[in-house]
């Protein structure tokens, strides 16, 4: 063997050497890349595959009492729930009106629930299975209210609920919760093209809500660039791919229409109202009419302050007097007899919260505008507080029923409105009066830390929007004043004295004075200091009572309604009268 063939040998031996030596770093290497090959291609499988991760409906619906179910209404899930009992759903009585705008009234003498329609007070005592309707027919109707419950709220059966508004409802299992439809429009819809899923949020890795099949039909409520968000015949509210969604088209659900409740029609004039408020501080008083329309012109309605509240159980006082009505009638002119809250022994509230006094109230004040004749009735309670609201318009509403089927005018005197007689409710006025009266002076009172105007023309305009937002313009009335205020500023305050026009005309003239127009009131000024004293006074005229009249015409509202009458000028009845001829 030559030298040459041995070094050969000794090399490729080396060289299978070295090789065995590679192969394990190799294999590591190999193995490396294959790990790494497969977590990669593991992520990009997992990044590309639908989770199967379910969502806990419980807590999607926000559930943590399997008896208070949540409420989908419409197409949106709400806050609300409803209460589960007896195999029936209970909605508390406030959240009905909300809903359905359905007002009971809660009768805490009697522990009943009250629902006032146009012709009837509907009476239901909690936990009962019975109603009385008109002329006291009792009908039983299974769980229609629930006991009071530990926190005092008042729980109304659904079924119960669908005797006074229209909806539909339907409960969904596992878990329940409740539809609810009050309005039917048209909404769009798709059709589901294959089998897929309703995710929490737009996104493969989302968690299901829902699994839903091909032909499905599917409320669309946004569409984004890939996914769409739906809602489920189910009540659920989620996402499914675009692309799975085919023949989008618009679909109009069947309205529930079968509620069939009187209408609360008001009793309207086919003229512009002109009422005059007659001070009557005794029946001596009446006898001061033919002297107070002596020179009235476009007057068509008076309201005598007849009666008043005199004490808890509801009697009041009158001043009625037939040959009153008789007269008025005689010169074409309709009497709305007012009555007032002002006898400081009574205790509203009582009078108003209890049914007895309220309904004694109510016959009696119905018996004497029969009795009398009278073509309406004027409420004036000025003390309403608070804790009073909600008592004084079910007063209205059961007052409406009667003037509704007698054909006796109900209107109703309110402040301008502000914050703090916000509930007087104008709104619900609105619906049960036939005319809500403003208020329109006093801007300015006696006790006023300032001298200034009673009816500016910027307050008597704001009290006729601020009450055109919760009543109807051909029911509301404004109201202006046919007196002024002589101011008497000084060092230890300010004081006024309220007087008629004439009786402020002759002092601005005595006082050698000429007023005159202030643009900012639109009212005639007039001011002149002695003694360090200043006195001042903005003057109700004809020019001042026609600026207010043309506001109000412009706002197109029902009338014009004067405090008081004997106050007022003569000449000022022909600016009334034109105010009212506008109309025809």
């Amino acid at each position: 063997m030559t030298l040459k063939k041995i070094s050969d040998i000794m090399n490729t031996g080396q060289e299978v050497v070295g090789m065995k030596k590679l192969i394990p770093v190799v294999v590591v290497l190999v193995l490396i890349i294959l790990v790494v090959a497969i977590g990669f291609g593991g992520q990009i499988i997992n990044r590309y595959t639908y989770s199967q991760e379910r969502a806990d409906l419980k807590e999607y619906f926000k559930i943590e009492d399997d008896s208070l179910l949540p409420i989908i209404w419409q197409d949106a899930i709400t806050e609300d729930t409803l209460r589960f009992e007896q195999d029936s759903c209970y909605m508390e009585a406030g959240m009905a009106d909300r809903y359905f705008g359905v007002e009971f009234y809660y009768d805490s003498a009697k522990d009943a629930l009250l629902y006032t329609t146009a012709t009837e007070v509907i009476r239901t005592t909690l936990g009962s299975n019975e109603y009385t309707g008109k002329e006291g027919v009792v009908t039983e109707k299974s769980a229609l209210t629930l006991p009071r419950t530990e926190d005092g709220l008042i729980y109304i059966n659904l079924d119960y609920l669908k005797m006074y508004a229209n909806f539909s409802y339907e409960v969904i299992e596992q878990p329940k919760r409740v539809q609810i439809y009050t309005q039917w429009e048209e909404r769009k819809v798709a059709d589901l093209k294959e089998d897929t899923s309703v995710r929490y949020q737009g996104g493969i890795k989302s968690p299901i809500l829902e699994d839903v099949v091909a032909g499905q039909v599917l409320v669309i409520l946004e569409e984004m660039e890939t996914w769409t968000k739906v809602k489920t015949n189910t009540g659920i509210i989620g996402y499914v791919e675009k692309k799975l969604l085919s023949d989008s088209r618009l679909e109009a659900l069947t309205p529930v229409n079968s509620l069939s409740l009187p209408e609360f029609e008001p009793t309207l004039k086919d003229y512009r109202i002109s009422m005059g408020w007659h001070m009557i501080g005794g029946l001596a008083g009446n006898q001061t009419l033919t002297e107070m329309l002596a020179n009235t012109k476009g007057m068509n309605t008076i309201s005598p302050t007849w009666f008043s509240i005199q004490d808890n159980a509801g009697n009041f006082s009158s001043f009625a007097d037939k040959n009153y009505v008789k007269t008025a009638h005689d010169n074409g002119i309709e009497v709305w007899a007012l009555i007032d809250d002002f006898n400081p022994n009574i205790d509203l509230l009582t009078v108003l919260s209890n049914s007895e006094s309220r309904a004694n109230l109510i016959n009696n004040l119905i018996a004497t505008s029969l009795e009398y004749d009278l073509d309406g009735i004027n409420i004036d309670f000025e003390n309403v507080s608070e804790d009073a609201s909600t008592h004084f318009i079910q007063f209205l509403r059961e007052l409406s029923i009667p003037c509704r089927e007698y054909d006796i005018v109900l209107s109703v005197d309110n402040y301008v409105p502000r914050e703090h007689t916000s509930h007087y409710n104008r709104q619900q006025q609105g619906v049960y009066a036939d005319y809500v009266v403003i208020m329109g002076y006093d801007e300015h009172w006696n006790g006023s830390s300032e001298a200034g105007s009673v009816s500016s023309i910027d307050f008597t305009e704001d009290g006729i929007l601020q009450t055109l937002k919760e009543v109807p313009a051909e029911k509301v009335i404004n109201g202006i004043p046919f007196y002024t205020r002589i101011w008497t500023t000084e060092e230890s305050g300010v004081s006024s004295e309220a007087v008629g026009m004439l009786l402020a005309e002759s002092w601005v003239a005595n006082q050698g004075l000429t007023p005159v127009w202030n643009e900012e009131t639109c009212q005639n000024y007039a001011e002149y200091e002695a003694d360090g004293k200043l006195y001042q006074v903005w003057l109700e005229d004809e020019a001042s009572i026609e600026v207010k009249l043309n506001v109000m015409n412009q706002h197109q509202i029902a009338g014009v309604a004067m405090w008081k009458l004997g106050f007022e000028k003569p000449s000022v009845w022909e600016v009334i009268n034109a105010y009212v001829e506008a109309a025809n």
